[in-house]
């Protein structure tokens, strides 16, 4: 998001991050990364005082929570003892999860169950590390059809079944704005089990005031509310170069709620 301030790469990133007021990070790809790197951005993040926030626990479309095949529910523990680690390397207080595509000639409901035992499983690998597993709902209509986990009210039913500190929200707006809409009030409704939210505009999936959310607003809903948390910037640039970078500042400043 700021390369072009910071063509040195993620420890350069991190102090440009740092000097524009930024004091959290999303590295989806932090997994990916080779454990030694990983280490380094966490002496950086903490020398700078700037939070860790997502990073992604699975890496392959392939990987599915809704399916009761053995196979599958071990590689999805494994693959969550991993990323405790990386977890613990470091800093970090949450994983996404996106539970997996929508299988059409299985009732969704039994898709539901297996969902639910698996998150139970993995919730089992989290909890003594204090890591969260954070499910992500995302749009079927733009970007992402045919996936199971598509709107709020499914998350929290969801996450009220599996009855885990370990397995809550990841409210994406970008995504329920395009989806269902109404976030505030969804907000609202499912706020015991979010336990962190991205941001993005829509149309566009550019930075906020670039589309129809008033992120102002809902800023200072979420502030008033009591969320001390992280916004994950999980868009892209409205503008190339540099000055695409500081619209991006200029517009979380706009749309700050203090």
């Amino acid at each position: 998001m700021f390369k072009k301030h910071a063509p040195g790469g993620p420890i350069d990133e991190l102090k440009f991050m740092h000097d524009q007021g930024f004091r959290a990070v999303e590295d989806n790809w932090m997994g990916r990364r080779k454990p030694e790197l990983q280490t380094k951005l966490a002496k950086e993040m903490e020398r700078l005082d700037i939070q860790m926030g997502v990073f992604v626990a699975h890496y392959s479309s392939k990987v599915t929570y809704t399916s009761n095949d053995k196979a599958m529910s071990q590689r999805l523990v494994d693959e969550m003892k991993k990323a405790v680690e990386v977890a613990k390397r470091v800093g970090a207080k949450w994983c996404t999860v996106v539970p997996g595509k929508l299988h059409q000639r299985i009732e969704p409901s039994y898709q539901t169950a297996y969902l639910i035992d698996n998150l139970r499983r993995c919730a089992e690998v989290c909890e003594p590390s204090g890591l969260t597993i954070v499910i992500e709902a995302l749009n079927p209509w733009r970007d992402h059809p045919g996936w199971f986990l598509s709107k709020i009210p499914q998350a929290f039913e969801i996450c009220r079944a599996v009855n885990s500190p370990s397995v809550k929200i990841l409210d994406d707006l970008y995504h329920q704005q395009i989806t269902e809409g109404n976030l505030i009030p969804n907000i609202d409704l499912a706020w015991s089990e979010i336990a962190y939210f991205q941001t993005g505009d829509n149309p566009g999936r550019k930075e906020p005031t670039t589309g129809e959310i008033n992120y102002l607003n809902v800023f200072k809903h979420i502030h008033k509310k009591g969320y001390k948390g992280i916004l994950g910037m999980e868009h892209g640039n409205s503008k190339p170069g540099k000055e695409g970078e500081m619209a991006v500042v200029k517009a979380y400043q706009a749309s700050d709620a203090f």
